[in-house]
C-alpha cells in the first residue's frame, strides 16, 4: 500500500520568483531588479511597520483568529464580521475552502493556465479538474458556463486573472452567472482588485453579492506585506461558518493583523502605490513594444509577454537574470512562451530596459 496518494506523488510544488540576493550571489552583481513576483516596490506602509513593533512584545501570547481585522474589513466595507474571513495569505483560505466544500466526486472548473498557486492547491484534493482555453487571454465565461456538468462544485475565476492581467465585466460575470446552479461555489480571486477598481469597466465584487460566491483578497500587492502572509475573504455567513471549522485557530499572527489593520488606514501610501503602479505599468507596455516584445493590455501590476516558444521565453529570462533582471518564465504555470514581467520602480525599469536592450545587441534577444 502506497504511503502517499498517487495525486499528491505526482504533485510538483510551487516554485516562488527567484531571490533578488541569490541572484546578486550567483552572478556577483552589484544590483538586482526584482520583477518576477507582482511586489509592492514601494514596501510597507510606514504606519503598518509602525503597528507591527508595537505588537512584537505580545508575542507570547496567542493571536485572536484574526477577530480584529474581521471587524475592521466589516467596518471598511460595509458587512457583517459573520460575512468576513481572515487567514495567513489568501491561499491559506483558498485551502480551506478546497478541504471544507470538496467531496471525492467533485470536480474543480476553470481557465487553462490559472493562477500557480490554485493549480498546487487544486490538484493536491485529488478531484478531477478541468479548465477551458483562453479567449485572447480573458476568461472565456460562455465556454465555462457551457462546461458546468453535474459533478462541477467550484469554478475558480481571477478579476484580475494572473497571469494575464486581464479582467471580465460586470455585464459578462452576471451573464455567466445566470447558468451557475446555486450548488456551485464561485471562488472569485480578487487579489489584483486595487489596480483596477477606478476602471468603470471593473466590476468590484463588493458592489454585488451572490450566496454562491466567495470573494478573496490579499494584503501582499497594493498593500506590500506579502513576507507577512495575511489576505481575507467576503461570502454569505453560512460559508463562513463552514470555513471557520476547518480553518487554523489561530491564523492570522498577530503582528499581521496589526499590520493589516494599519495599512488599511493609510490611504495615502496606498495611493502612492497605485500612482507609481499606473506609471510602470504606462512604461512597461509602450517601451516593451518598442523593444519588439508583445504585452497583453493589464489591469494589474505586471505585463504578460508572450514570445514565439519555449525556447524564447527560458533564453529571455535566463538573459536579463544574468544581467540583474529577475523575471517570471511561466511554463510551471502552463504558459511555456510566455513571460511575465511585474511593474517595480522607475529604476527597476531602467534596469530591465537597458538590459533588453544588451539582450537584442548581443544578438540573444529571441523577439522576432
Amino acid at each position: 500500500m502506497a504511503l502517499v496518494p498517487p495525486y499528491i506523488a505526482a504533485l510538483k510544488p510551487y516554485k516562488p520568483g527567484r531571490n533578488a540576493a541569490e541572484v546578486a550571489r550567483t552572478y556577483g552583481l552589484k544590483r538586482v531588479a526584482g520583477l518576477a513576483s507582482n511586489e509592492n516596490p514601494l514596501g510597507p506602509s510606514p504606519r503598518a511597520l509602525e503597528a507591527i513593533r508595537a505588537h512584537l512584545s505580545d508575542l507570547h501570547h496567542y493571536p485572536n483568529s484574526g477577530l480584529d481585522l474581521r471587524e475592521k474589513l466589516a467596518e471598511e466595507y460595509g458587512t457583517k464580521v459573520a460575512n468576513v474571513i481572515a487567514g495567513s495569505g489568501s491561499d491559506s483560505i483558498v485551502s480551506d475552502i478546497i478541504r471544507t466544500f470538496l467531496g471525492d466526486q467533485d470536480e474543480i472548473l476553470t481557465t487553462e493556465a490559472a493562477f500557480g498557486g490554485f493549480q498546487v492547491l487544486a490538484h493536491s484534493r485529488g478531484v478531477a479538474y478541468r479548465t477551458v482555453p483562453y479567449d485572447n487571454w480573458h476568461y472565456d465565461l460562455k465556454k465555462l458556463a457551457a462546461a458546468i456538468t453535474e459533478n462541477t462544485k467550484i469554478i475558480y475565476l481571477a478579476n484580475p486573472n494572473n497571469p494575464t492581467g486581464t479582467i471580465f465585466t460586470r455585464q459578462e460575470f452576471d451573464a455567466f452567472y445566470h447558468h451557475v446552479p446555486q450548488r456551485v461555489l464561485i471562488l472569485l480571486d480578487e487579489a489584483y482588485f486595487d489596480y483596477a477598481r477606478d476602471n468603470p469597466r471593473y466590476p468590484d465584487s463588493m458592489h454585488y453579492r451572490y450566496d454562491n460566491v466567495i470573494t478573496l483578497r490579499t494584503f501582499s500587492k497594493v498593500y506590500g506585506l506579502a513576507g507577512l502572509r495575511i489576505g481575507y475573504g467576503f461570502a454569505h455567513e453560512d460559508l463562513i461558518a463552514e470555513l471557520l471549522k476547518v480553518k487554523l485557530p489561530f491564523e492570522p499572527s498577530t503582528p499581521a493583523q496589526a499590520g493589516a489593520i494599519a495599512a488599511l488606514d493609510d490611504k495615502e501610501w496606498r495611493h502612492r502605490s497605485l500612482e507609481l503602479n499606473a506609471r510602470g505599468l504606462r512604461r512597461l507596455t509602450q517601451t516593451l513594444g518598442e523593444l519588439g516584445l508583445q504585452v497583453v493590455p493589464s489591469e494589474a501590476n505586471f505585463v504578460l509577454a508572450p514570445l514565439e516558444s519555449r525556447e524564447a521565453a527560458a533564453t529571455l529570462a535566463d538573459q536579463l537574470l544574468r544581467r540583474g533582471v529577475i523575471i517570471r518564465p511561466m511554463e510551471s504555470w502552463g504558459l511555456p512562451q510566455c513571460v511575465r514581467i511585474s511593474t517595480g520602480t522607475d529604476e527597476d525599469l531602467d534596469l530591465l530596459f537597458e538590459a533588453l536592450r544588451e539582450v537584442r545587441q548581443a544578438s540573444l534577444s529571441p523577439v522576432k
